[in-house]
């Protein structure tokens, strides 16, 4: 039988993160941020983050963005694909605090230890889904390094209503994607192994 969706509601605490296991079907509610290559890397290289990110949730996306009646509106937000942040993400979790970080395809080992760390996880959001994925976001609360990064890059403030998203590592040790990586490996060397006798 399928697991109930979890509601995971803004205040982002150690302690909600800490209760979600890989499998778990979030439904999420509350401030995310957009993060990509740019800004991680601008991070990284000891540029302080011109919004607190203490129990904050970075999503790995560039939305298109457009203004209609003085407004942002955001028309798709897909997820980006999040090993590009490998070498900055770990980092990051460490220095300011995230609780817990979205895109697609996963992420490695750095970033699994620093989940299990510092009470973090990684939730996967569907790929191909960005117009289902933008109509849970309720309204852009602020926009920062606009200028700076560009439309795509820039640090989009978002407030949503059940974002839909899967737990793929969490908080516990635990990666969907390091199982996956293991097994298929496995099946590999078996046929690997039956094709050479």
């Amino acid at each position: 039988m399928a697991k109930a969706m979890i509601r995971l509601e803004a205040p982002f605490t150690e302690e909600k993160i800490r209760a979600l296991h890989v499998g778990d079907r979030v439904e999420m509610s509350g401030v995310i941020f957009t993060g990509r290559d740019a800004v991680h890397k601008w991070l990284h290289e000891g540029n302080e983050p011109p919004m607190s990110l203490k129990d904050s949730i970075i999503y790995h996306c560039g939305p298109v963005v457009m203004k209609k009646k003085g407004k942002w509106i955001i028309t798709a937000a897909g997820p980006t694909t999040s090993i590009r942040e490998e070498p900055y993400q770990a980092g990051l979790i460490e220095k300011f605090g995230v609780r817990a970080v979205i895109g697609k395809g996963g992420m490695g080992e750095k970033t699994r230890l620093a989940c299990e760390k510092f009470g973090c996880v990684y939730l996967h959001a569907v790929g191909g889904a960005a117009q289902v994925l933008a109509e849970a976001i309720k309204e852009v609360q602020n926009v920062y390094g606009l200028e700076q990064f560009g439309s795509p890059e820039a640090i989009w403030e978002l407030r949503v209503e059940g974002f839909p998203v899967v737990v793929t590592i969490d908080a516990h040790g635990n990666s969907l994607h390091k199982d996956i990586e293991a097994s298929s490996a496995k099946v590999l060397s078996e046929i690997q192994a039956h094709v050479k006798k």
